[in-house]
C-alpha cells in the first residue's frame, strides 16, 4: 500500500498578514538583483496543478513516487513510466503562461539576474528564459540509474510506445485525466498491469528514470551550491508560487535573510517561509507579474 510522503506544513496562526499591492516587488525589480525562485504555482495557470493548493494534486489523493520506492521496486516502475507515458502527452501540449514570460522579460533586461525553477515541466525555458537552474532535474531527459546513459523523453517515449502499441488506445478512458507536476497521470492497476517497459539502450539494464528528483531523494550538490551562489550575491530573492514546504526550496529563503536580502513572496496562500519573508502578496501570479513587468521593465 503506498503512503502519502511526509510533506505537509500546518500553517501557525502567528504567521504575518499578507497584501495584495506588487509595489515592494516593483521596487525591488526596478533596483535589480534579483533572484527568483518558482514552484508550481506559476505554472498553474498552463493547465499544470500543484501539489497543495486548492486543485492541487495532494487534494486529489495523488500520491507522488518516492526515490526508494522507485528503485526498489520493479512493479512500481513500470507503474511509473504507464502512467508518464499517458502523462508525458498532456504535458507536451502545456504552453508557458504569461507569468512564465513575464519572468523571462524580466530577465531578459537584466533586472531578474537568476532564476531558480523547482518545476520539471520546463515552460520557464520555452518562455524565453536562459540559464535556468531545474532545482529538481526535468522530465524532457531520462538517465540510467546504472550507467548513467542519458537520453531524451521524446526518444524513449518512441520506444515505449513500440513496445506497448495498444496501450493508448486502452487507456482512451482515462485521457482526460489531470497530469500531474510530476508528469503522471493517475490510473488504475489493471491499466498497467501488462505495460513493457524497456532497458537502458547503452547497457542493457532496467533501471530508466527520469531526470528529475523524486521525492526522498537528494538534490545533487553541486546544483544545490549553484543556487547558493545566486542568492549569495542577489539583492532580493523573489518567490513565485510555492508553499516551500520541502527544505529543497525553503533553505534559499533562509539563506537570503539570513544574509539580509529581503525576500518577497507572490504565493495564493501562506507559505513556510512567510516568517523570513519581507513581505508575502496573495495574487494570481500571471496578473501580478504583468503588473510588475508593466510598471518595472525598461
Amino acid at each position: 500500500m503506498r503512503t502519502r510522503p511526509t510533506l505537509t506544513w500546518e500553517p501557525r496562526g502567528d504567521l504575518p498578514p499578507a497584501s495584495t499591492d506588487v509595489s515592494a516587488v516593483v521596487d525591488a525589480v526596478r533596483a535589480g538583483g534579483v533572484v527568483v525562485l518558482s514552484g508550481a504555482g506559476l505554472s498553474t495557470e498552463s493547465g499544470i496543478p500543484d501539489y497543495r493548493g486548492e486543485r492541487g494534486a495532494f487534494r486529489r489523493n495523488h500520491v507522488p513516487m518516492t526515490f526508494q520506492e522507485f528503485t526498489d521496486s520493479a512493479h512500481a516502475r513500470r507503474r511509473y513510466w504507464a502512467r508518464s507515458q499517458l502523462g508525458w502527452r498532456s504535458l507536451t501540449r502545456a504552453r508557458p503562461n504569461s507569468g512564465h514570460r513575464a519572468v523571462a522579460a524580466l530577465a531578459g533586461t537584466g533586472l531578474v539576474t537568476g532564476v531558480i525553477t523547482q518545476n520539471v515541466d520546463g515552460l520557464q525555458q520555452a518562455a524565453g528564459a536562459r540559464d535556468v537552474v531545474e532545482l529538481h532535474g526535468s522530465l524532457s531527459r531520462v538517465t540510467c540509474l546504472f550507467c548513467g546513459h542519458a537520453t531524451a523523453r521524446s526518444e524513449l517515449d518512441a520506444r515505449l510506445r513500440a513496445a506497448n502499441p495498444g496501450f493508448e488506445a486502452m487507456v482512451e478512458q482515462h485521457r482526460a485525466a489531470r497530469v500531474n507536476p510530476d508528469g503522471d497521470v493517475d490510473l488504475p492497476d489493471e491499466a498497467v498491469r501488462e505495460f513493457q517497459v524497456v532497458a537502458c539502450a547503452a547497457c542493457g539494464k532496467e533501471g530508466l528514470k527520469p531526470d528529475v528528483v523524486f521525492f526522498g531523494e537528494n538534490v545533487p550538490p553541486e546544483r544545490v551550491a549553484a543556487c547558493r551562489s545566486l542568492v549569495d550575491g542577489a539583492t532580493t530573492l523573489l518567490v513565485l508560487g510555492s508553499s516551500l514546504t520541502v527544505m529543497s526550496g525553503l533553505r534559499f529563503v533562509r539563506q537570503a535573510a539570513q544574509a539580509g536580502a529581503p525576500v518577497l513572496i507572490v504565493n495564493q496562500g501562506p507559505t513556510r517561509g512567510d516568517h523570513w519573508a519581507a513581505r508575502r502578496i496573495d495574487l494570481p501570479l500571471g496578473s501580478a507579474l504583468n503588473d510588475v513587468l508593466a510598471q518595472a521593465g525598461r
